[in-house]
């Protein structure tokens, strides 16, 4: 028979694991090692005891997720861009998606994630923090430990490169 304390942990690891991994996957971008990661987090809070008078939870398990990630992460990663397909645009006959519609919302939406991977860390792991996880500047500046300013100048730059490329392929998708 499981103990209140058990309980209690379990319910943080259903509440929050796909949290943890989302962070683990902004440093790492690889599943796998991102698994490893939460894992790797709620194992040595279950050690520790650290989980029991937590004041804000999923900043603290962030702030844990990205300093095991971090030292997870290879010495040189490389993000390669995948190349966009051109794909013809077909009007649809109906008010239900296509198949061509649902394949090139598929094609972009894979295309902007890679061009998130491919941003730097430090611009990288503010903006999925932010889009994904819906954390603001404070929560994230407490995470990552740097000033709620830089938070939002990285936010800022992050979202301006992902402009540039974004205009950038598409003119030349057009061309």
């Amino acid at each position: 028979m499981a103990t209140d304390e058990e309980v209690e942990f379990t319910a943080l690891v259903q509440r929050q694991s796909r949290f943890v991994f989302r962070v683990a996957y902004a440093v790492l971008l690889n599943s796998r090692d991102a698994e490893d990661v939460v894992q790797e987090t709620f194992l040595k809070l279950y050690r520790n005891r650290g989980w029991q008078h937590l004041d804000n939870e999923r900043a603290f398990l962030a702030r844990v997720a990205w300093r095991i990630a971090v030292d997870h992460r290879p010495r040189s990663v490389a993000s390669p861009l995948k190349p966009l397909d051109d794909g013809i645009e077909i009007e649809p006959r109906s008010s239900e998606p296509g198949p061509e519609q649902i394949t090139l919302a598929a094609n972009r939406e894979a295309v902007i994630h890679s061009l998130i991977d491919a941003l730097p860390e430090e611009l990288r792991v503010p903006l999925v923090l932010s889009a994904f996880d819906e954390m603001n500047s404070r929560e994230i500046g407490n995470i990552l430990a740097i000033p709620e300013g830089t938070v939002r100048t990285r936010l800022q730059r992050a979202r301006q490169i992902l402009r540039q490329k974004l205009t950038a392929l598409e003119a030349i998708r057009y061309a």
